[in-house]
């Protein structure tokens, strides 16, 4: 029996939903929804415990970048470690939102070509002590989107 003409190049156009009823977005997705946003969260570990601190950021690439001052932030990405940064956008009316994670290795930006190439992006700071650039790079990006309307597995 053969396949009708094109059946077999055929994409199923429906998102991927988890089993939470939240759509998985793809990479190109996540990393478009984190670079609209202004404010995001950055877990590290401090003496042995996770903190999360929010953090102005922007999006360089696909590399996260963070302008800091000495302190939890910097000694992580001095010290390489991997560190997760997060954003999210929620609409309590509409029932709607996305959320996007980051895991990936920190580093401090001390390259000055890329720290003058940095001073020109749009990359706001908290307090005037902040003169230190954290990078991200994105090992592993999630992301997942509440779509209103869309539920799995709720009950009446």
């Amino acid at each position: 029996m053969t396949e009708p003409e094109g059946d077999h190049d055929r994409v199923d156009a429906t998102p991927p939903f988890d089993r939470n009823g939240l759509e998985v977005l793809d990479r190109e997705t996540s990393l478009r929804l984190l670079a609209s946003a202004v404010l995001g969260r950055i877990g590290v570990t401090d003496r042995a415990l996770p903190v999360i601190l929010p953090v102005n950021f922007v999006l360089d690439g696909d590399q996260v970048l963070v302008r800091t001052s000495v302190g939890t932030k910097l000694l992580a990405a001095a010290a390489g470690a991997v560190v997760a940064f997060e954003v999210d956008d929620f609409d309590p009316m509409d029932h709607a939102g996305w959320s996007v994670t980051i895991t990936g290795p920190a580093r401090e930006v001390t390259d000055p070509a890329d720290l003058e190439r940095i001073r020109h992006l749009p990359l706001p700071h908290w307090t005037p002590a902040a003169g230190h650039v954290i990078a991200i790079d994105p090992a592993i990006v999630s992301g997942r989107r509440l779509v209103p309307g869309h539920a799995v597995g709720r009950g009446s």
